[in-house]
């Protein structure tokens, strides 16, 4: 289950610049922008994560037995629940699976109640992840510069590095994640990368991998290594948080710090039972909003990341929806 923790700190803060709005919806612009340039090429789809690898009915489990401070939100009481999850690569393009990226891996949890971070009535949890620990920049503003000036073209990149000669060191931290080593989305752990509350308390959330047997031809084909292993049988992963312990160690608003301190503690056990790739059921969940701002009031998103994707995901939703 991880290791159980004293009961964690409440003391956590956000810190909102009085100008952050406004610079939130500059960002947003940009990756509308650069939304429909791709979609002059690649037809209708997201800002980022624009191929879908697969897509899977599951049920998540919320545990028994959880330490009181861990009974929060969608986890105060055991139960099951239906949900949908997308498989991705994180580029605005449709590459080949064997080209390096960022992988994500996200969980729409169906037939939640309760209030909605968003207002009113939540009608689903979202846990949008990603396979590292952290964001490779800080803030949304360095975040949003490094994947508009990824986003270019050749010559469009050159000009504005020579402009932005500070974005350099940047790019290269950025083209070192994307080149770290992936073996397969059954095989590899997932991360919000960024924090949510959790009641009174913040979290990162981890999705732990479902096996250790790496399939080494994995890579040609992602969807293939996911749907060969549900022949064999279900997959079953464990949803992990970790709690917030003191700004140093897990700081709320640098999104680029791991947060290696705080243990894990199991708290739900996501399962994909046996299936074949559902025509219908990859069109609906292509359609669909996957927002870690569509989330019960509980576990809201935390941190100038987390606030700069709300409206930067809506801007993308509303574009999607005009395509």
């Amino acid at each position: 289950m991880g290791d159980a923790v004293a009961e964690p700190s409440t003391e956590w803060r956000e810190v909102i610049g009085a100008d952050e709005q406004e610079r939130h919806e500059a960002q947003a612009a940009e990756f509308v922008a650069m939304q429909d340039r791709k979609s002059e090429k690649y037809g209708t789809g997201r800002a980022l994560h624009r191929k879908q690898v697969a897509a899977l009915r599951a049920t998540l489990d919320v545990l028994a037995d959880l330490p009181e401070y861990a009974r929060q939100g969608l986890f105060r009481t055991p139960d099951r629940y239906d949900a949908w999850i997308r498989l991705s690569n994180g580029g605005f393009n449709r590459a080949a699976d064997s080209v390096p990226d960022i992988r994500g891996f996200s969980i729409k949890v169906l037939g939640v109640s309760g209030r909605a971070a968003l207002g009113g009535e939540a009608v689903s949890q979202d846990f949008a992840l990603i396979n590292h620990e952290r964001f490779s920049s800080a803030t949304s503003e360095d975040f949003t510069k490094v994947v508009t000036t990824g986003g270019s073209t050749p010559g469009n990149l050159l000009l504005r590095l020579l402009k932005n000669p500070g974005m350099i060191p940047q790019l290269k931290t950025v083209s070192a994640a994307l080149k770290s080593p992936f073996s397969g989305f059954a095989t590899h752990d997932f991360f919000s990368a960024a924090p949510i509350a959790f009641g009174p308390y913040a979290v990162r959330v981890r999705l732990a991998a479902a096996s250790d047997q790496v399939n080494p031809s994995a890579s040609n084909d992602w969807a293939a290594d996911i749907y060969d292993r549900l022949i064999e049988g279900p997959m079953s992963y464990d949803l992990q948080v970790q709690f917030f312990t003191d700004e140093t160690a897990t700081p709320i608003e640098d999104a680029s710090v791991d947060w290696t301190a705080a243990p894990y503690l199991t708290v739900a056990r996501l399962t994909v039972p046996r299936q074949k790739p559902d025509e219908a059921l990859a069109t609906q969940v292509e359609a669909a909003r996957f927002d870690p701002w569509n989330a019960l009031i509980e576990h809201r998103p935390l941190g100038e990341v987390m606030r700069a994707r709300k409206g930067a995901y809506y801007a993308s939703q509303q574009a999607r929806a005009a395509e």
